[in-house]
């Protein structure tokens, strides 16, 4: 994701969220990929981001963990896979990292978003109250299994299973 998109990305994300972020959030989130520690992903059709997916990757003393800060998809392409393939390609980005663990908030009312969570891997760990605008719960998930050899397996599987549908 580059500063190009930032329009297109703050349009996407007042179709998602009653207060999304900002330009200037864009850009201190994408000035930060370059001092390490974020990345952010576009999805586009052509030159149209689509969607976008972004990951706050934070070393520790056993090893790296990552916040995935967002995965937002355009309302007309929602169900197509593109989020997905951003989490997927998230998750190898994640692993090249060297992260071990991985955690979200989902909106409580999101069980479609949880069940693609789930798939990842992700387990809900915990809730936080009134995270959202007008109240809403968020729910937290943890997937502490990203670091696993396994875990390629896993993505594969969830790649031959997206190009298949």
């Amino acid at each position: 994701m580059s500063r190009r998109h930032i329009p297109r990305a703050v349009e996407l994300e007042t179709q998602a969220y009653p207060r999304g972020w900002s330009r200037s959030v864009f850009r201190s989130e994408l000035d930060q990929v370059g001092r390490g520690g974020r990345r952010y992903l576009a999805a586009v059709d052509g030159r149209r981001l689509v969607g976008y997916a972004g990951l706050w990757v934070v070393a520790g003393t056993g090893g790296s963990e990552a916040h995935i800060t967002n995965v937002v998809v355009d309302p007309d392409r929602r169900r197509c896979g593109v989020a997905t393939r951003l989490l997927i390609a998230l998750a190898r980005e994640a692993r090249a990292s060297g992260v071990t663990g991985w955690t979200l908030e989902v909106r409580a009312s999101a069980t479609g978003a949880q069940d693609l969570y789930r798939k990842f891997g992700f387990a809900p760990a915990g809730v936080r109250k009134a995270y959202y605008e007008q109240g809403e719960d968020a729910v937290v998930m943890w997937c502490h299994s990203i670091g696993d050899d396994g875990y390629d397996h896993l993505l594969n599987q969830l790649e031959l299973e997206e190009q298949g549908a």
